[in-house]
């Protein structure tokens, strides 16, 4: 069973920087593999597609909230995938999670594309 973890979420203000991890705990599902994408979702509202990278590292795609703030790196040799945010602000405040698409360099930001997912990571941005 493939399984991707989050971790890295809490409380910060406005302004501040949290990183984000995604690591995959499954034997054998190693992250070299996939593309993974990051996702928010506040309440009341649908699930975004923020960032993602593809298979190779060397293609990152991000929406406009995303853009000059967010970052997204993937360290094959700890099978991990980070995202760094930065300058956050309220409105970031979000369950985040991190999604897998086997063997894509260009990856969507479209949720319903992806195939394994963690179980979130809370993020909430005080003013």
């Amino acid at each position: 069973q493939v399984q991707l973890v989050e971790s890295g979420g809490g409380l910060v203000q406005s302004g501040g920087s949290l990183r984000l991890s995604c690591t995959a705990s499954a034997s054998g599902f190693t992250l070299e593999r996939y593309a993974i994408g990051w996702f928010r979702q506040a309440p009341g509202q649908e699930r975004e597609g923020i960032i993602c990278i593809g298979t190779s590292g060397s293609n990152i795609y991000s929406s406009d909230s995303a853009k000059g703030r967010f970052t997204i790196s993937k360290d094959v040799a700890k099978n991990t995938v980070y995202l760094q945010m930065n300058n956050l602000k309220p409105e970031d405040t979000a369950d985040y999670s991190c999604a897998g698409l086997y063997w894509t360099e260009h990856c969507p930001l479209s949720a319903s594309a992806y195939d394994y997912w963690g179980q979130g990571t809370h993020v909430a941005v005080s003013s």
